[in-house]
């Protein structure tokens, strides 16, 4: 069910971005790459299939400036993360920040269809972090999505999605965590490495 609507949550936050009336709130610094995803969606240009790529390509982009991969990395691994030296830690980033960011290209390529998000509030709390609370409203219901976000220098980042009340970062956790039990920090890498090419074949040839 998470990653049903991983995609569809991450670019429904953006497009329906607001700036909160009273103080500085987290998602300001997120308004610019909100119009730059939504320009893109719509831009005509790339309605044919053989320029979904060059779609993707631009949203990459985007994406890698929103979330703190690294922090989703260290916490979908929790203490496993100790395990990893610094080389693996950086592969393990790489290779999972690909996956994460090929589901939300594969559903907000085709999946969003003018959807609304509706702000509930959000709340700075210790250690520098912020939580956004939404939920998005389509025909058959509301689905509830919170967002949390970290400050990484000056800038608010996503390093959490709470779908429904299931966390993206805790469900990696349990996965990884099995897995872990079985393999080496290198298997679970190379594993992730045969998953997102095996997604980037898939994907050209649709």
């Amino acid at each position: 069910m998470i990653t049903k609507w991983l995609g569809l949550s991450l670019v429904l936050m953006l497009v329906g971005m607001t700036t909160l009336v009273h103080g500085t709130p987290p998602m300001e610094t997120l308004q610019k790459p909100m119009n730059e995803i939504v320009s893109i969606l719509k831009d005509p240009q790339y309605r044919e299939k053989d320029k979904k790529e060059v779609q993707r390509e631009e949203l990459w982009k985007i994406i890698r400036g929103i979330f703190d991969f690294r922090e989703m990395s260290k916490r979908s691994l929790a203490r496993n993360w100790k395990r990893f030296n610094s080389g693996q830690r950086d592969r393990f980033t790489d290779v999972f920040s690909t996956l994460l960011g090929n589901i939300y290209l594969n559903k907000v390529q085709g999946e969003y269809h003018d959807e609304r998000v509706v702000y509930l509030g959000e709340a700075i709390i210790k250690d520098k972090k912020a939580i956004v609370k939404t939920e998005i409203v389509r025909e058959n219901g509301k689905i509830p999505m919170n967002y949390h976000l970290r400050l990484h220098g000056k800038k608010w980042k996503i390093y959490d999605v709470i779908i429904e009340g299931v966390g993206l970062v805790k469900n990696y956790r349990t996965q990884f965590k099995k897995i872990l039990r079985k393999v080496s920090p290198d298997q679970l890498i190379e594993r992730l490495k045969k998953k997102n090419e095996a997604q980037k074949k898939k994907t050209a040839q649709q």
